[in-house]
């Protein structure tokens, strides 16, 4: 079994030095035995003082988009700072408020860029930096591996709070592989807790660690390995899932019929196929209706490529349904221009947006830890 930086902490206090360290987190920070970490560090004698909440809330909680609120944590008594959408000089306040010396981060990442914690962590590395606070990055798995980093990378014109800098779309690192890449930037104290026994080449259920949902609608792996891709439906009209029990791995509208899955098929994407199905979302796109659209079935998470295959998706739509779906300007932040969203609007064949992927070793300057 894979160690987590958070295990290893909990075994030797001393890894990571403070006297007052806030911990960053939310229910995905646990140890193996799914022992949560905060109360887990204190009885090893690390001393936390303050916990940092991002999207969702540190209990995971609340909805995309929703902020949770600064509390006290009832099974440790710490203060709660709420990060969500905070950011320089009011990030600055809550970091100055709870006193630390020390900020560490425990959160299991999802591999994709335009999902919000590694920003988080990035922000609150900026703030560290300002404040003069040290920062640590509990490390643990890609849950989509290391081996491959796929999409384009950002334009910093579009740099926002689901890509603050240019990383592809897949990135292929480990939040603390990322941190130290990002820390050439920034130029944080930083220290990163690595993982003993993790392999860029190990599967999620490889590694043998418990799968903890990131985020309400990140419930299973299979949803972090479609994510990269369907999670572009998030700029457009048609339905990405939300309000089913299989967020990201169905995607539908209610304009479409038989031809979506049976052409998405006939294209013979690697690792994947597509069955013909229906759906009531009970909440967000087209709530309460009935859609047809497609269920993703990854058989190969190997040659699977998420984001060749959410494009490709796109522009199937696109070529389908041209008086019925539709982009929004969102899709610029999630793709990180406005290539996609321009080509498909025009008609346009969008697939050779996508190059060809690459080992993160490729395009990081040395920051890989791992082998």
């Amino acid at each position: 079994m894979s160690r987590t930086g958070v295990k290893l902490l909990a075994a030797d206090s001393r890894l990571v030095p403070g006297e007052r360290l806030g911990l960053i987190t939310n229910p995905t920070g646990v140890l193996p035995d799914l022992s949560p970490s905060a109360p887990a560090l204190l009885a090893a004698g690390v001393p936390l003082t303050a916990l940092f909440a991002p999207e969702h809330g540190v209990r995971g909680a609340v909805q995309a988009g929703v902020s949770g609120q600064d509390e006290t944590d009832p099974a440790t008594g710490l203060p709660v700072f709420d990060t969500y959408q905070k950011r320089d000089a009011e990030l600055d306040e809550q970091v100055a408020a709870a006193k630390v010396d020390t900020l560490l981060f425990d959160i299991c990442d999802a591999g994709t860029r335009f999902y919000t914690y590694i920003w988080t962590m990035y922000d609150l590395m900026a703030s560290a930096r300002r404040l003069g606070v040290r920062f640590a990055v509990l490390d643990r798995p890609n849950p989509l591996g290391g081996v491959i980093s796929e999409g384009p990378p950002l334009d910093p014109a579009f740099a926002s709070f689901v890509g603050r800098v240019s990383v592809p779309l897949r990135h292929g690192l480990t939040a603390g592989e990322l941190a130290l890449h990002v820390n050439r930037e920034l130029g944080v104290e930083l220290q990163v807790v690595a993982m003993e026994g993790w392999r860029r080449d190990m599967s999620y259920a490889a590694t043998g660690l418990p799968w903890v949902m990131p985020s309400v609608n990140m419930p299973t792996v299979d949803t972090a390995l479609v994510y990269p891709g369907t999670g572009l439906f998030e700029g457009t009209t048609a339905s990405e899932g939300r309000g089913t029990t299989r967020p990201f791995e169905l995607v539908g509208a209610p304009y479409v019929d038989e031809r979506f899955a049976a052409e998405l098929n006939g294209l013979g994407l690697p690792g994947v196929r597509f069955r013909d199905t229906w759906f009531t979302p009970t909440f967000h796109k087209h709530a309460g209706v009935a859609v047809r659209g497609v269920q993703l079935h990854v058989h190969d998470a190997a040659e699977f490529r998420p984001v060749l295959t959410g494009v490709s998706m796109l522009h199937l739509l696109r070529t389908l349904y041209p008086d019925d779906f539709a982009t929004t300007e969102f899709l610029d932040k999630l793709w990180g221009s406005d290539a996609l969203r321009l080509r498909l609007e025009a008609g346009e064949d969008p697939r050779d947006l996508c190059p060809e992927p690459v080992h993160p070793g490729s395009w990081t300057a040395g920051e890989l830890m791992y082998s």
